[in-house]
């Protein structure tokens, strides 16, 4: 628990808001008061009013003192609602809302001297955009400002990749800023660790020393960015454990309601527009990797210089995903398994009234050897619990190892964590994800690290997302025996075999006939004798060797072509179109 001490006051951080207002503002109450006894005093009987107002002593006020103008009542009260409305436009939690209104009229109050107690509001501010987090500080600095909370200034912007030691700190706070903010956090990971205990100790100090002059803000994108960062900072961590300004993503309605506003301001939007808009958002929106401001800006851009809406991708219906699944060759064991997936997930909605179904646990391992369609499958399975309603996204991220752990210590958790939340409402699949268990037991605590770092993710998200990891059969098989915590949370385990010859001709053809392309018998023949000499060799790829035969073969066969003009010659691959030169 956090607590400020003034002298002989102490009060709880947590417990500043209790019965901070009457109403909305808090002020009603007090001028009703004070009329009040403006009145009394008037009614007073046997005292000569302009006599004692003569026998009052003068006060002698600082030239500072004097200069300061008290701001009516009536400005107050506007300034409060612009305040109040631009907070209601912001983007972050509604819990997050009511936090800095409070905030705001805490500051009110302490100008009016209702309260007595100053507070530094140090604070984190969560969220994956500038617009809101600059959307924040333009608050808290204009309500500083206005209500002279702290000395008037401006909002001061650190990345901490441009602090190079502890004195950069002090130079900050020695600046003629009010607020300073400091993000980009992993600027700091890359310091030499004696470097960075420094920078976090004088950090600490000129936080303590300057709770008067300056506000400070850290700005992330998610929580385990600044709790490894600031882990054996007792003081900053509670310091800024009370005031959280979190971050969301509008929903289809309030994206379209301002991004509509904003094409109302220029341009004249027809009622097809309309439609067509609240059509696209609805199935772009939920789907998009960019933030929202980067989405809504670029989308206003296209329909202002096109005058239409932008097309998209339809979302498939289950029977056409099927289709799309029926037509990769071989597979016929995943193709069972997915059925039966799609069948059980269909009967626990459609009777979530009658039966009593556990959870279903979605967590997959696809294990076999490259080329037999893990990736492919994955993107699928994206597809099909997408439009179940399983997952609110139709998104598959694809990482490997190299995207979860980092170089440096303490960074590993950041940079996994972040992994999981780009993830988040759809399908994360960690490919070659056996290499986590190199090192294990061997010090390699970076690995460990990014295993440990998933689980939480997969537990904390259970229902809101899906991780697949992928891998070679026994790569993986001892990958899992060393992590016994991934284990217990996967729900399907899918083996993919190697294909036959007669299924990796197939998948050749239908890259020669989608490219327009026709195979000659000779041809075929060849391509499957190149098939059978290679198939058992080690680091057989599988469908991944077979493209390589026809991307050389196509290339083989533009040089035996160069003076033929002729349809069917330009068409059809030859024996001597087949290439194996430099396969590997």
């Amino acid at each position: 628990m956090c607590y400020l001490k003034k002298g002989n006051f102490i009060m709880k951080k947590n417990d500043f808001f209790k019965g901070m207002y009457d109403d909305f503002f808090g002020i009603g109450k007090i001028e009703k008061e004070n009329e009040k006894l403006r009145n009394d005093i008037k009614n007073l009987k046997g005292i000569d009013l302009e006599e004692l107002e003569e026998n009052i002593p003068s006060i002698e006020i600082s030239q500072e003192e004097a200069e300061k103008v008290e701001i009516p009542t009536v400005d107050k009260d506007k300034f409060m609602e612009e305040v109040f409305k631009k907070i209601d436009e912001l983007y972050i939690e509604e819990e997050s809302k009511n936090t800095l209104k409070k905030i705001v009229e805490y500051i009110r109050k302490y100008n009016e001297k209702i309260e007595k107690q100053f507070i530094s509001f140090n604070m984190n501010i969560y969220a994956n955009n500038k617009e809101t987090f600059e959307g924040v500080l333009r608050i808290l600095n204009d309500s500083i400002n206005f209500f002279e909370y702290l000395p008037k200034g401006d909002i001061g912007i650190i990345s901490c990749y441009d602090i190079q030691n502890a004195e950069d700190i002090a130079k900050i706070y020695s600046s003629d800023n009010n607020i300073i903010a400091f993000n980009s956090f992993n600027g700091l990971y890359s310091k030499d660790l004696n470097d960075k205990a420094k920078i976090i100790n004088k950090l600490e100090e000129c936080i303590s020393e300057n709770e008067n002059k300056y506000l400070t803000i850290l700005y992330a994108q998610n929580k385990d960015e600044l709790n490894d960062l600031f882990l054996s900072s007792d003081k900053i961590k509670g310091e800024f454990a009370e005031f959280n300004i979190i971050g969301r993503t509008p929903d289809v309605q309030e994206a379209y309601n301002e991004i509509l506003e904003i094409l109302n301001k220029n341009n004249t939007v027809t009622e097809d527009i309309q439609i067509k808009l609240l059509d696209y958002i609805s199935n772009t929106l939920p789907k998009t990797e960019s933030n929202y401001p980067d989405y809504r800006d670029s989308l206003v851009q296209k329909i202002s210089f096109s005058k239409q809406v932008p097309d998209y991708e339809q979302n498939k219906t289950i029977d056409e995903i099927f289709e799309e699944l029926d037509s990769l060759v071989g597979l016929q064991k995943v193709k069972k398994m997915l059925r039966e997936l799609v069948d059980l997930i269909s009967l626990k909605e459609k009777s979530k009234d009658i039966l009593n179904i556990k959870s279903i646990n979605l967590h997959m391992v696809f294990l076999g050897n490259p080329g037999t369609g893990k990736t492919t499958v994955a993107r699928i399975v994206s597809k099909i619990l997408y439009n179940l309603k399983y997952i609110k996204q139709d998104k598959l991220l694809e990482v490997t190892s190299k995207d979860l752990v980092a170089e440096y210590v303490g960074q590993t958790s950041i940079k996994t964590a972040n992994v999981l939340q780009k993830a988040l409402g759809g399908v994360l699949f960690i490919d070659e994800a056996y290499s986590l268990a190199s090192g294990k037991g061997e010090g390699n605590s970076f690995n460990e690290e990014a295993v440990a770092t998933l689980i939480q993710g997969m537990e904390n998200n259970r229902d809101n997302l899906v991780v697949i990891f992928a891998g070679y059969t026994k790569e993986m098989q001892d990958f899992l025996n060393l992590n016994s915590g991934i284990v217990s949370r996967i729900g399907y385990t899918v083996e993919f075999e190697d294909y036959t010859v007669d299924e990796l001709w197939q998948i050749f053809n239908q890259m020669m006939t989608k490219a327009g392309f026709v195979v000659s018998k000779e041809a075929e023949e060849k391509v499957k004798k190149i098939i059978e000499e290679n198939k058992g060799t080690k680091n057989f790829g599988n469908a991944r060797f077979v493209r390589n035969v026809y991307e050389k073969s196509i290339i083989k066969h533009a040089s035996n072509t160069k003076d033929k003009k002729s349809k069917k010659a330009l068409i059809t691959i030859k024996a001597e179109d087949i290439s194996v030169d430099n396969l590997c």
